[in-house]
């Protein structure tokens, strides 16, 4: 059945403004982690839309090698805004971007192969992964609901209220709205603390004015990519478990649009996730996985045609070209930024905890995989220099939190739940029978 263009164009408006808020707000995080320009800054907020744009069709265009075919849309995963913060403070920005780049990659070949790899990422694996991300980034966003580390109003009375009043608006609007409006409530709450912000001449619009119209973007516009093994294993495993959440969402989507889901489909889907990666390192934006809110939203319009995703798309790309568009997004304050993101760095940790729900909490095997497991990954993160003493060699799978924490996971879940002892059966002796 055709559909009217003007029909198209407000459902793809929608869906830009689903992922619009989880898009630009990633790389504000992480910009503002790393201490980048405004100049930087707006490139990163202007390349990621552009990228995922760019994502999404890889994804929906359903080929020989890759796209699984089915309306969605792709964005930066919040999973990598932790790993990357730390990767970037420990090794340098360079280092990041070698990271994705070598992850995209690998996720490329394994497709093949990860149906087979996912029984070692079963939920108690992935839930206590996402759990110990989201609980590491609390920290960054508490320090922004006080105005940003090493501020000047660090912890004045001006940035908790704004962030406080961010906060408690997103969380009202959430509760008494309904349908697209609370899908939007974060984006809606962070215009809102901006516009009161700006009455109480926290807003500088200079960066907007400097920035210009129309750009082109630049392949390794922070510098060629540096390789560093803990950098480029910490991506690898935010890989990972991005594939295991995007099954997650294809089999959704499938069931959404009454299309069975084959092996082959999930391999072309996560070489397409693989492809996006690449293509984010290469153009300095980051790893791209499956947005779940577009998911609801396609379940709340009823509308399943690709022809809207794709405008949808568009629209991302075009409005990527445009630093000016970036550069609003900039002028946000780091206490209205850090009233969202509790909301949001809490719902990553709820996520986790969503997921450890499947888990078999009878099991005493799975009770320690989960405290072992969130137990090292706070720890390290908590106290950086505790394997200090170590070998090098060593140190590179136990100086990230997030790293130790996952592998912990994941031994653990091999120890207990895949090598399986089969303890043997006492021999019973017949006795002899009488002659």
């Amino acid at each position: 059945m055709k559909q009217h263009p003007f029909k198209i164009a407000s459902l793809g408006i929608q869906h830009v403004l689903a992922m619009y808020a989880g898009a630009v707000i990633v790389p504000l995080i992480i910009g503002g982690a790393l201490g980048l320009t405004e100049e930087q800054l707006t490139y990163l907020v202007s390349i990621d839309i552009m990228t995922s744009g760019v994502a999404t069709i890889l994804q929906v265009w359903r080929n020989k090698y890759f796209g699984i075919g089915l309306p969605i849309v792709l964005g930066c995963t919040f999973t990598a805004v932790a790993p990357i913060i730390a990767i970037g403070n420990s090794y340098g920005i360079s280092s990041i971007y070698g990271a994705i780049i070598v992850s995209g990659i690998f996720v490329v070949i394994i497709a093949k192969y990860f149906g087979k790899l996912v029984r070692f990422f079963p939920p108690v694996v992935t839930g206590s992964v996402v759990t110990i991300i989201g609980i590491t980034l609390v920290p960054v966003a508490m320090n922004n609901m006080a105005g940003g580390q090493d501020s000047p109003d660090f912890g004045s009375l001006s940035n908790i209220g704004l962030a406080f009043g961010t906060l408690v608006f997103i969380v009202l609007l959430f509760r008494f709205s309904k349908g697209f409006i609370r899908s939007i409530s974060i984006l809606i709450g962070l215009i809102a603390g901006t516009i009161v912000a700006f009455f109480m001449g926290k807003v500088d619009f200079s960066a907007v004015g400097d920035a210009s119209w129309l750009h082109v973007a630049k392949p390794f516009y922070f510098g060629m990519p540096t390789f560093e093994i803990t950098p480029i294993i910490t991506m690898i495993l935010v890989a990972m478990v991005s594939l295991v959440e995007s099954s997650g969402v294809y089999f959704a989507l499938g069931d959404i649009c009454e299309k069975k889901i084959e092996e082959k489909d999930l391999v072309k889907g996560y070489r397409a996730e693989g492809l996006a990666s690449i293509i984010g390192g290469i153009f300095n934006s980051f790893p791209y996985t499956t947005y779940s809110q577009n998911v609801g939203l396609i379940q709340i319009s009823g509308v399943r045609t690709s022809n809207v995703i794709y405008t949808a798309a568009g629209m991302l790309i075009l409005l990527g070209f445009v630093p000016k568009i970036g550069a609003l997004t900039t002028v946000i304050p780091p206490s209205v930024l850090g009233g969202a993101m509790i909301a949001m760095f809490g719902m990553v940790v709820a996520s986790g905890i969503k997921m450890l729900s499947k888990v078999e909490f009878a099991s005493q095997e799975n009770l320690l995989i989960i405290a072992c497991s969130v137990g090292m990954g706070l720890g390290v993160s908590v106290v950086p220099g505790l394997f200090s003493q170590l070998p090098e060699n060593i140190r590179i799978l136990t100086e990230n939190g997030i790293v130790a924490g996952s592998l912990t996971a994941i031994l653990l879940n091999i120890l207990f739940n895949e090598l399986k002892i089969k303890q043997k059966q006492p021999e019973i002796i017949e006795e002899p029978k009488a002659s």
